[in-house]
């Protein structure tokens, strides 16, 4: 793609403020941690239309490698060299808002004509504010689902998801042990896309059915040795090592292309599914049901302007045309919308032609409205990192999942505390 700049992770710094703006600039770029040729495609005809109205505009998507991504995006800025937008997680947010590294949104979205703030409910917004003023706009509010195939599960001689779910029988412990069948085939059960035993962060995907957080609700504690959070743990550590159910440490897969029978992720990832002689039955169904019973998990990434780029001026024009209506309706196709008035089966069936409206409504529109988020905390980075290496001792066969949780309170509560 012509506005592609692929790069891999670099060491990080954290993130610094009060650089010295280089001189104005018509040239644009955005930070971004997707490399899809569909997203990419979407992405540059937005740009086109925004040149196409401002002469003499250019502007980039720089690709970052999702692994390491927010250390990639700080070494930039204090390099001297940041983007002048760029994608953030909900986690590393705060960080980028405390440390005055983002350009204020509110003035610009406010006189951008047909804007219409109050589009977005309240809690949409929330995470991307601090002190009153709007920082970063809610790109992406999106829930996690599972993909299936239910191919794969049929030759297992397994239920699919769609039959669990018309039984009343979708839940945690009937899609391990229908992960387990497929798996005694040769075949991989379930995956937690992206985790790899490195971003622990995903496992809140399983763990919030049973009501377990990483930290409590005021994030000045570790909640790792709660026994929800202890009961969750053992669950995934036994779905792994004794159920064989979840591909083990060292394992590669992947869903999309046909090595597991089941995946959890979001909607976006939708055009990964293959085509032509590749292809095979798939669904995508709500998480399972957990003991807390029925609930929802989102992904959420906000798009900023950064402070220190070359014109955060016309960088906040452009999010603001990037994130109009119009545009919004396109994105939707790949990332669900905080817009309300574009929260509709209509509008998502229209901008996901993969998707069924049956799948998009329970799936997308209640995972939206019901979903959690990963708590935020300031120094998320730090704490991610003391999270990931207190659960190395987890993965192993003889852990013993209580004594390791309770290590790595001890590990985060001074950390916690100290934010």
């Amino acid at each position: 793609m012509r506005r592609s700049i692929v790069k891999i992770a670099l060491t990080g710094f954290l993130v610094t403020s009060g650089l010295v703006s280089p001189a104005l600039s018509q040239e644009l770029r955005m930070a971004i941690w997707s490399a899809n040729e569909a997203h990419l495609a979407l992405f540059n005809e937005i740009a086109d239309e925004f040149e196409a109205s401002h002469r003499g505009v250019k502007i980039t998507y720089d690709s970052l490698a999702y692994e390491g991504y927010a250390t990639t995006l700080t070494t930039q800025i204090a390099g001297g060299n940041p983007p002048d937008l760029a994608w953030l997680f909900d986690t590393t947010a705060p960080d980028f808002m405390a440390a005055g590294a983002l350009y204020p949104l509110t003035e610009t979205f406010a006189n951008t004509e047909g804007y219409d703030m109050g589009d977005f409910p309240p809690a949409t917004l929330t995470a991307w504010s601090y002190e009153g003023v709007q920082y970063l706009y809610p790109f992406s509010t999106s829930p996690f689902g599972v993909f299936v195939n239910n191919d794969m599960i049929r030759a297992a001689g397994a239920k699919t998801p769609a039959e669990m779910i018309a039984a009343g029988e979708w839940n945690w412990d009937n899609a391990i042990a229908t992960a387990a069948k497929v798996a005694a085939t040769g075949k991989q059960g379930l995956i937690i896309r992206d985790f790899e035993y490195k971003a622990w962060e995903n496992l809140a995907e399983v763990y919030t059915g049973w009501n377990a957080y990483p930290w409590s609700k005021d994030t000045k504690s570790c909640a790792f040795a709660s026994p929800e959070m202890v009961d969750a743990m053992r669950f995934i550590h036994d779905a792994i090592f004794v159920k064989k159910a979840m591909p083990g440490p060292g394992v590669s897969a992947d869903f999309f292309a046909g090595d597991a029978a089941m995946t959890t992720t979001q909607i976006s990832r939708a055009a990964l599914l293959p085509k032509g002689d590749k292809a095979f039955d798939w669904d995508l169904v709500p998480l399972p049901k957990g003991p807390a019973g029925d609930y929802a998990v989102t992904g959420r990434a906000g798009i900023g302007v950064m402070a220190s780029g070359k014109n955060p001026k016309l960088a906040a024009e452009f999010l603001a045309f990037f994130s109009s209506k119009p545009n919004v309706a396109k994105l939707a196709r790949f990332f669900p919308p905080a817009r309300q008035s574009l929260l509709t089966a209509d509008v998502l069936a229209a901008a996901n032609p993969l998707l069924s409206r049956k799948q998009i409504e329970a799936v997308v529109i209640r995972g939206v409205a019901t979903g959690q988020s990963t708590q935020q905390v300031l120094n998320f980075a730090r704490l991610q990192q003391t999270v990931r290496a207190g659960l190395d001792g987890l993965w192993r066969p003889d852990a013993d999942v209580t004594a390791v949780l309770q290590a790595l309170c001890g590990r985060l509560d001074p950390l916690l505390a100290a934010n």
